[in-house]
């Protein structure tokens, strides 16, 4: 049985009944000594549980830290079974996650030195990076697989929904240009800040990977190139393509895939021990 069908039968079996206790939602916020401000953070733990683990989820383009919650409510039923821990971060509007020159955009270092620290220190998450997984859709996802190639310390799983894994077909979209200008200025940097082109960076064994794309999104193609390119350098991945578009009515379907993967990766860690 391969790994699409085997998260099928863990959402078949597990099914989307209300459970006992509702996931506990709380919104906090945090603040970044590196961009001298606080930043809201939805956090969503197993009630009365002690979680197994962690799951960073990155919200999109234009969107803010309440997006995942309030769009995709099953999140709290799936914590609860699941038993751990999600994390939706603010990101700012267009961030894209990246350390900038901008000191008001440094939200690698947000999210990789004191955002993690935080939900280690507040809510008894365990430190062991076997135990911690990002994903996001969108900007999100490309924010997802950028920090998980460039931090294997801190993170051992990573996937990625509907993600912009290559910015450089969309020269004049979503803000890129006011953090890194133009294509044709700084081709370098924005080579250097797009995930196609940081996949050198994963080790062997290091980072697993869930990958997966609407075949009606705008980055379809762009997922569909990074799919080759894995498989063409042999670091495995699994991917998955669903119809669908770039918008909440897939992202709503996929989330439950990826929380399924989520859950899997935790428990090998967990079996194995």
């Amino acid at each position: 049985m391969n790994l699409i069908n085997r998260l099928f039968a863990i959402l078949v079996l597990l099914g989307f009944v209300h459970a006992a206790h509702a996931a506990k939602v709380d919104t906090v916020a945090v603040f970044s000594p590196r961009m001298n401000k606080t930043i809201k953070t939805v956090v969503i733990s197993p009630d009365n549980q002690k979680p197994k683990a962690t799951l960073y989820l990155l919200h999109g383009y234009s969107g803010d830290y309440s997006n995942w919650v309030n769009k995709a409510p099953q999140l709290k039923e799936w914590v609860d079974r699941y038993q751990y821990v999600v994390v939706c971060p603010d990101g700012g509007y267009d961030s894209w996650y990246w350390d900038t020159n901008d000191d008001k955009y440094q939200y690698e270092t947000f999210i990789t030195k004191e955002l993690l620290p935080y939900i280690d220190k507040n809510y008894q998450t365990p430190r062991d990076p076997s135990k911690r997984g990002i994903t996001g859709l969108s900007m999100g996802g490309h924010g997802a697989l950028y920090l998980a190639f460039r931090h294997q310390d801190l993170f051992a799983a990573a996937g990625s929904t509907s993600g912009g894994v290559d910015i450089r077909p969309f020269p004049n979209n979503w803000s890129i240009i006011k953090r890194l200008g133009t294509y044709q200025e700084s081709p370098k940097s924005w080579d250097e800040h797009t995930v196609i082109e940081l996949t050198h960076l994963v080790q062997p064994n290091k980072l697993k990977l869930f990958i997966d794309c609407g075949t009606e999104d705008f980055f379809f193609g762009v997922n569909n190139k990074l799919h080759e390119k894995l498989t063409y350098m042999n670091i495995a991945h699994n991917y998955l393509t669903m119809p669908g578009k770039h918008d909440w009515n897939y992202w709503t379907k996929s989330i439950d895939y990826q929380m399924a993967f989520f859950h899997q990766c935790f428990q090998t860690v967990v079996d194995a021990k």
